[in-house]
């Protein structure tokens, strides 16, 4: 009897460890992670850095004034990447560039401006260890847009 027993004990632990296994006593999949907060400060921050490069491509007399806005942008990405653990896509710039000096200009200033407004949003939500990043990203994209005048 007690050899039965034993037999049972065991044909039952068996077929609980294979309906463990085959996933039917498995726990809901927890949900996809969130996106970070600060990834729209990244997308903008690449965004505008390709938008800068596609300008200095076609109006290459405005690269002496552009090229230092466009670093500024590559080292926001680069920050933003680092502290939200993201990795930096490598691409160069595509699409085209508006045809005159004054249209590049004023076309990256209105870029500028709506990002201003983005990171200072950013900002006001961030948590106090990101808030800093995202006022100095607000700050520097308002330097840029005066900047574009």
């Amino acid at each position: 009897m007690q050899t039965t027993s034993r037999r049972l004990l065991l044909g039952a632990l068996a077929g609980s460890a294979a309906l463990a296994g085959c996933g039917i006593l498995d726990r809901e999949p927890e949900p996809a992670p969130r996106p970070d907060a600060l990834q729209p400060l990244l997308d903008e921050a690449l965004a505008l850095a390709a938008s800068y490069d596609r300008a200095i491509l076609a109006q290459p007399d405005l690269a002496g004034r552009l090229t230092p806005l466009a670093e500024d942008h590559r080292a926001h990405a680069a920050e933003l990447a680092r502290v939200i653990g993201a990795a930096l896509p490598s691409a160069g710039p595509s699409g085209s560039a508006p045809a005159g000096a004054a249209e590049t200009t004023a076309t990256l200033r209105k870029a500028e401006q709506a990002a201003q407004k983005t990171a200072a949003a950013a900002c006001k939500a961030a948590p106090a260890e990101r808030a800093a990043l995202a006022g100095s990203i607000a700050a520097c994209r308002a330097t840029h847009a005066e900047a574009l005048r």
